[in-house]
């Protein structure tokens, strides 16, 4: 496990753990690749000054997969986050071992924290899409990629998303600051009375994470809270769209690194050509190689329409589907992944692994809807639903301490 210290934080106080895709001008920004190797950025993400208004010091960095498209972070650069008994965790999750860390700040691109909240026993926001900047992210799918929080409680996880949602003029897709208020107010929020349980996903995860999902519905069952199952089959259709989307969002992003402005330079180059590509070669790992040639062909003139511009179609059909659902239910409960473990013989078995994850995550991303998961499982809402998605992680988390 790589973490990068800032040695100059606080020893008292809140203090914050950053992923490594968001920028900052003390320590290095990576990415988790070779490409970015100890580049350190001139300017800093704008949910740091947020954080420092709030009373929270960053004390270090944590290590993520490569561009955070992965499972659990197991292609970054640095290598993989791995316990004693070969099975895979993630940086951020186990930093939160130490009670001293108030909560780790982490990019969602492709549900990666999710599932290392889900898989360590954390509790996860991923927020509505647009109340929190993005500015200062590295961006790799910039339609759906969201700066979340991982805490090891949903009072230290609303504490921290209170801080850094709100409005900024530097990031496009910032929501105006009436719509970010409405994450802090208490007149909008909402008590969760139904929750809709995806049946085919559920049905899918393996024996341990059914009874996750069975737990968690006795928790809410028994405050009252009617959970019934749902025919989910179109919510299956977000992964296969979301893949597209991202790898041609992906492709467009990192096109900048190519050795010459910045980012790692190979020494095997003759001419401009052979740089751009030696460079990019030597720097890059498979999976981001593989989803570069992917987004590539999505973004060709042969495919454009029939894969970009149907992706488009697809999202808009999955946002309406689920705001059918949300004029009956407040919620919909879902795995955030098909096991309770994986091994590094798994991801090595299967290098698509992370793109068939995706089918419990894609939904929230692919619509910027917010997602919470506590207990090993995942709730969805609707937009700026947030803190009533804790509210029913808190019943878990108070039935269950």
């Amino acid at each position: 496990m790589r973490l990068y210290v800032n040695e100059s934080s606080k020893a008292d106080g809140k203090r914050v753990v950053l992923d490594d895709m968001l920028l900052t001008t003390d320590l290095p920004t990576t990415a988790g690749s070779k490409m970015l190797e100890n580049y350190v950025s001139l300017f800093e993400a704008d949910i740091i000054s947020k954080l420092r208004n709030a009373g929270y010091s960053v004390c270090g960095k944590a290590n993520i997969g490569e561009f955070a498209i992965d499972l659990l972070g197991e292609t970054s650069w640095f290598g993989a986050c791995v316990r004693e008994d070969g099975t895979l965790t993630n940086a951020s999750a186990e930093i939160l071992a130490d009670d001293s860390i108030d909560a780790v700040i982490c990019l969602d691109v492709n549900g990666a924290p999710r599932r290392a909240a889900a898989l360590a026993n954390r509790v996860f926001i991923k927020p509505t899409y647009g109340t929190v900047s993005r500015y200062g992210t590295i961006p790799v799918a910039c339609s759906g990629e969201t700066v979340s929080v991982m805490a090891a409680s949903t009072a230290k996880c609303r504490e921290a998303l209170s801080a850094i949602v709100g409005h900024d003029d530097k990031d496009g897709t910032s929501l105006s600051e009436a719509q970010c208020a409405l994450l802090k107010s208490d007149a909008e929020r909402k008590a969760v009375k139904k929750v809709a349980l995806a049946s085919s996903l559920t049905a899918s995860a393996d024996e341990e994470t059914k009874a996750k999902i069975n737990a968690f519905r006795a928790s809410l069952e028994a405050q009252g809270i009617t959970v019934t199952e749902i025919d989910d089959q179109l919510l299956g259709a977000a992964n296969t769209a979301w893949n597209v989307l991202m790898a041609a969002e992906l492709c467009n992003n990192v096109s900048r690194y190519e050795g010459v402005k910045f980012g790692y330079r190979s020494p095997n180059y003759t001419n401009i050509d052979e740089l751009y590509t030696n460079s990019r070669t030597e720097a890059f790992g498979d999976l981001l190689k593989t989803t570069i040639l992917f987004g590539s062909d999505v973004l060709s003139t042969d495919n454009y329409m029939k894969m970009y511009d149907k992706g488009l179609r697809v999202r808009r059909v999955i946002s309406e589907a689920f705001a059918g659902i949300f004029k009956e239910y407040d919620a919909v409960l879902m795995p955030a992944c098909s096991k309770c473990s994986y091994s590094e013989a798994d991801v090595k078995a299967n290098k698509y692994i992370a793109y068939e994850e995706n089918v419990y995550t894609a939904p929230a991303s692919i619509t910027g809807l917010p997602a919470v998961v506590v207990g090993g499982v995942q709730l969805v809402g609707a937009p700026f639903s947030d803190n009533s998605l804790l509210d029913a992680a808190e019943i878990y988390e108070k039935e269950h301490k």
